[in-house]
Parts: C-alpha cells; sequence; structure tokens
C-alpha cells in the first residue's frame, strides 16, 4: 500500500487563525500571572533563611511541569486528533477549546488519582519528602518519565504518560529497597501496583471492543453514508457530523483532565511539602468550625479504636509502631494501640493550635501532618483487609476520621491546577500532528472515518470518566488508540500491523523501560544530593 499523506488542514483564513493565536496566548498569560501572584502569596509570610530550599523548589517545578508539558504531546493530541484530522476545527482553536475543557476537568477532579498514585511510592520516602532521598526520588521519576515520553513522541508512538509515571514510581521503591537491603525499608506497595495495573491494562481492551461494537451499532441504526467516509480535501464535514466530533473531543478534553492532569499535580505537593512544608503541608483553607470538629472526631475514633486493643500494653513510640504497620501490611499485639494513642495524640496537637490548622506551630507542622499521613494509610489498609474486623457504627467513625485527615493533607491548590492545564495545553500546541498523523492514518489501512473518529472518542470519554469515578489511572493513549483499532477491525478496513506492532510494543517496554531509567536514576541523585 503506498504511504499515505497528511492533508493540509484548512485553518479557514489567516485572520481567525490569528484571533485563535492571540485567545490562546492571553489565556496563557493571565494563566502564570494567576499561578505566580498565588505562589508569591503562599510564600510571602515565610521566613527568609537559605535560597537552596527555593532554588530547589523552583527546579522541581519547573521539571513536574515539564512532564505536564510533555504529557500534552501524548494524551491531550489524541482528544484534538480527530477534529483536527477531520477538519472540524482548525488545529489552533482546537488547542484552545481542548485546553479550557481540560482545565475545567482539572479543577472538578477529586483527587483521588494524584494521591492513589503516590500509594505506590516507599512510605519512608513520603514522609520524608524533603530529605535527600524525596528530592532523588522526585527528580528520578519525573526525568525517566519526561526521557521516554519524548522518545516516543519522537518517533510518533502514542506512548501512555500515566504507564510510564507509574513505571518510574516503582523503579525508584524498587531501588530504595535494593539500596537499604534487609533495614525494614518499605518498597512498593505490590497491591495498590496491581490494582493499577489493572486498570491500565483492562483499559485498552475495552477501549477496543467497545469501539468496534459501537460502530456496529452506528452503522446498523445511522443510515447515512456521509458519517462513514473519510475527509476529503479540507473540506470540513457536515454541521451535524462537525458538532458530534467536537462534542466528542469536548467529552473525551474534560475526561482527560479530571484523571491524567492529576497525576503531575500529585507529584507537585509532594515538591511543595518537601520544600516549603510551612506553606503546603497541612490545609489551611480548613475553616475553624471544621477544625473544631476534626479534634471531636478524632476523639472519638480514638476510642473506637480502643476497643479493639485487647488489653495490649501502650506503645513507647506509636508513630513508629503503625509506620511499620505501614510498610510491611502485618498487624502485630504493638498495631492497634499504638494506632489509638496516634490518633488521639493529633487530636491534642490539632486541639492545641488554637483552633485551626493554619496555626499548627511552623515547627510542627511536618511532624503534624505526617502523624495524620500515616494515620491514613494505617486506616486504609485495615479497612482493605477487614483486619481488625471493626463493628459497623465503629467502622463509620474510624473512616469519618481517615475522610477529615485527608481532607487537612491530601489537597491541590487551586493555582497547581492552573499551571498544569497550562502545560498541558503548551505541550498540546506544540506537538500535535506526529499523534495526529498516527491515529488518522497509520493505525488503519484505510483513513479514519468521521464515524469511526467518534465512536473511538466516546468509548474513550466515557471508559475515562467512569476510572476517574472510582479513582483508577487510566491512559488516554491506550483507550483511544485502542478505540480507533477497534474501530478499524470492526469496519473491515484492515490494520498497518507494523504501526500496531510498534503501538504493543512501546506499551510492553513501557514499564519495564521506565522501571530500569527510574531506577538508575535514583541511585545517581542520591550520591548526587
Amino acid at each position: 500500500m503506498p504511504e499515505l499523506s497528511f492533508p493540509q488542514v484548512d485553518t479557514t483564513n489567516g485572520r481567525n487563525r490569528l484571533l485563535s493565536l492571540i485567545v490562546f496566548l492571553v489565556v496563557i498569560a493571565v494563566g502564570l500571572l494567576y499561578v505566580i501572584i498565588h505562589l508569591v502569596g503562599d510564600l510571602q509570610p515565610l521566613q527568609r533563611g537559605s535560597a537552596l530550599p527555593y532554588l530547589l523548589l523552583a527546579i522541581a517545578l519547573l521539571i513536574a511541569l515539564g512532564f505536564e508539558f510533555v504529557n500534552g504531546f501524548h494524551d491531550t493530541a489524541n482528544a484534538v486528533a480527530t477534529v483536527i484530522y477531520t477538519h472540524s476545527l482548525a488545529p489552533n482553536f482546537a488547542v484552545i477549546w481542548s485546553g479550557a475543557w481540560n482545565f475545567l476537568g482539572v479543577l472538578t477532579s477529586s483527587g483521588a488519582v494524584a494521591f492513589g498514585i503516590l500509594q505506590l511510592l516507599p512510605v519512608e520516602l513520603i514522609l520524608q519528602v524533603g530529605s535527600s532521598g524525596g528530592f532523588a526520588m522526585v527528580f528520578a521519576l519525573l526525568i525517566a518519565a519526561i526521557i521516554w515520553n519524548l522518545g516516543t513522541w519522537y518517533f510518533g508512538l502514542p506512548s501512555s504518560s500515566s504507564h510510564t509515571l507509574i513505571g518510574s514510581i516503582i523503579g525508584v521503591g524498587l531501588m530504595n529497597q535494593m539500596m537499604h537491603g534487609p533495614s525494614g525499608t518499605s518498597g512498593v506497595d505490590w497491591g495498590q501496583a496491581l490494582g493499577v495495573g489493572k486498570s491500565l491494562l483492562f483499559s485498552p481492551i475495552i477501549g477496543f471492543l467497545a469501539a468496534g461494537l459501537l460502530l456496529l451499532i452506528l452503522k446498523a441504526v445511522v443510515k447515512i453514508p456521509a458519517l462513514y467516509t473519510a475527509p476529503s480535501g479540507n473540506t470540513p464535514p457536515p454541521f451535524w457530523i462537525r458538532s458530534l466530533l467536537i462534542l466528542t473531543c469536548t467529552g473525551v478534553s474534560f475526561a482527560h483532565g479530571s484523571n491524567d492532569g492529576q497525576k503531575g499535580m500529585g507529584l507537585i505537593m509532594l515538591i511543595l511539602i518537601g520544600t516549603v512544608p510551612t506553606a503546603y503541608a497541612l490545609n489551611k483553607a480548613v475553616t475553624t468550625e471544621e477544625t473544631q470538629t476534626f479534634v471531636s472526631v478524632a476523639r472519638d475514633a480514638s476510642a473506637a479504636i480502643a476497643r479493639y486493643s485487647n488489653g495490649a500494653a501502650s506503645s513507647a513510640n506509636p508513630r513508629q509502631d503503625v509506620e511499620l504497620y505501614v510498610q510491611t501490611h502485618q498487624l502485630t499485639p504493638a498495631t492497634i494501640p499504638a494506632l489509638q494513642q496516634l490518633i488521639a495524640l493529633i487530636g491534642r496537637e490539632v486541639d492545641a493550635s488554637g483552633g485551626s490548622l493554619a496555626n499548627v506551630p511552623k515547627d510542627s507542622v511536618d511532624n503534624v501532618r505526617n502523624n495524620m499521613y500515616v494515620a491514613s494509610e494505617a486506616i486504609r489498609l485495615m479497612e482493605k483487609a477487614k483486619r481488625p474486623a471493626f463493628s459497623d457504627a465503629d467502622l463509620k467513625t474510624i473512616d469519618n476520621f481517615k475522610k477529615q485527615t485527608d481532607h487537612a493533607t491530601k489537597f491541590i491548590p487551586t493555582w497547581v491546577k492552573v499551571a498544569v492545564a497550562i502545560a498541558l495545553g503548551l505541550g498540546t500546541m506544540v506537538g500535535w500532528k506526529r499523534i495526529v498523523v498516527t491515529v488518522g492514518e497509520k493505525i488503519g489501512k484505510q483513513h479514519l472515518t468521521y464515524g469511526q473518529g467518534a465512536s473511538a472518542e466516546l468509548v474513550a470519554m466515557l471508559t475515562i470518566g467512569a476510572a476517574d469515578m472510582y479513582g483508577l489511572p487510566v491512559s488516554t493513549t491506550h483507550v483511544l488508540s485502542s478505540g480507533v483499532a477497534g474501530t478499524m477491525a470492526a469496519n473491515g478496513s484492515g490494520l498497518q500491523w507494523d504501526t500496531v506492532r510498534n503501538l504493543v510494543l512501546a506499551w510492553v517496554l513501557t514499564l519495564p523501560a521506565s522501571i530500569a531509567l527510574a531506577a538508575a536514576l535514583y541511585w545517581l541523585f542520591r550520591f548526587v544530593f
């Protein structure tokens, strides 16, 4: 088959193209101004000391946003692939439109995906993120993910940024365990990794089957030949088909923001907590009334936990005993009384702050946050293992304390969401064409039709949205590209096996390659820092 050429995209006229670019740049400028004002405002009250933490903060934020920028090459580019390829929207406007809905998706996201991925990391590195090991962890996993994403983008392969980041996290965890040997340090939470792996494994399969089935249903119900033809020249499709494609692009963009956009946000929060804990370790947006409720809930949870201690002696170091349980998942006689003591301690620490998390003494903020994090993780693991067997009433009380604790520690400021949305939008603006060519022309033996594009994007939108509801990370890239392949198979269009083989190879190699890259960089950075 002769090589297919990518048709030139009609931007309608130079005036519209210039206007779209100006709007895009104005939005970026306003967003950057918002980010700078709020970041400076958060840091303003802090006492000035060494410039090193602020230098590390700037470098780490640039690298984290660089990851999201490269993420835009891959994942967000998939959202605009069909509307650009079918000439439903001009490229500049498509990117702005997608970026706006990505932004809305990011703003409305719960943060469950962001902090679910962070649970893969060794607990001691999360607790000591401001240490040399913590900085080595953040830099290693972000740089490894960027290197692999850039490499696959260069060859036009829709590789998954989610897949890459999770592989990098696993690589850091494995190397951390290898470097410490039998010292009791934790490695990867394999139970959490298995749950994440299942969502990454099954989502492309769902995309392939569901998109193919949807196209067959569409062809049986909607008897309009224009829907099943490939784009011709630079002519836009009929209005109703164009509207359908824009609608699915909008849905994928929103779902992408609510799911994929969270991954970088969680890492940015780790960076902020590690470099300027006084400003970001605890959620200062928690009101006085909520803080008073938290103290009361902590007392109730401590009393509920105490009923399951079976008369065991108090712990000499409750945080250490609970942290050991989080690392090993092994319940010992010391675990329950230690957790009861730790929850009671948290309640007293917050109560002593004068009724507001914003008033927690600066030298205590990091310790209070770590106590909360360890207690929340222990409760999560106990609820998952159903050990001990809490009564329904006690489980409700304990889970309420966990939710209150997560609200105080697992939060994402709005300016972080804005910064991530900007990075995603800029990445899409720069790197969309390679991915659009692959999705539109190189997966099937025939060019992508309007119906195929709409079916693949509708399935991607619903799959990603459902995963976001359950706090599961999925890959926009994998779901959409497999959906396109499914529509090609269902339509009898045939598949270009060279491209399919490369996509599968990239999917298979991403995990081991990112694990190896991150592990090697973590080992190196431990000496650098």
